[in-house]
């Protein structure tokens, strides 16, 4: 990810940044997929330090053997780019907030 040019992020803003994160990848898999058919759905994001902020996720995800032909690998792929794209979005938004 880019350098964004944010200020140090605080326990707070780096719990949210996970928070939004872990959604956003979820509702991701949950949009593709129907629950029903999910057997096992794991969705872990870490950082790593505050300035700057490593961010790791990740997606696993284990389907009903009628699923058999569906892509997981591409639906984990496109689950952790979303994920990424709403944490550059929020950091974003808080170099917004940081300049006013």
């Amino acid at each position: 990810m880019e350098e964004l040019g944010i200020q140090e992020l605080n326990s707070e803003q780096i719990e949210e940044l996970c928070s939004i994160v872990e959604k956003t990848a979820r509702e991701y898999v949950l949009s593709k997929v129907s629950p029903k058919r999910i057997e096992e759905l794991n969705i872990s994001v870490e950082t790593e330090g505050t300035k700057p902020v490593t961010l790791t996720v990740d997606v696993g995800v284990y389907l009903s053997p009628l699923m058999k032909e569906f892509d997981v690998r591409k639906l984990v792929d496109e689950a952790v780019k979303k994920g990424f794209t709403s944490a550059e979005n929020y950091l974003r938004e808080l170099k917004c907030h940081f300049k006013k």
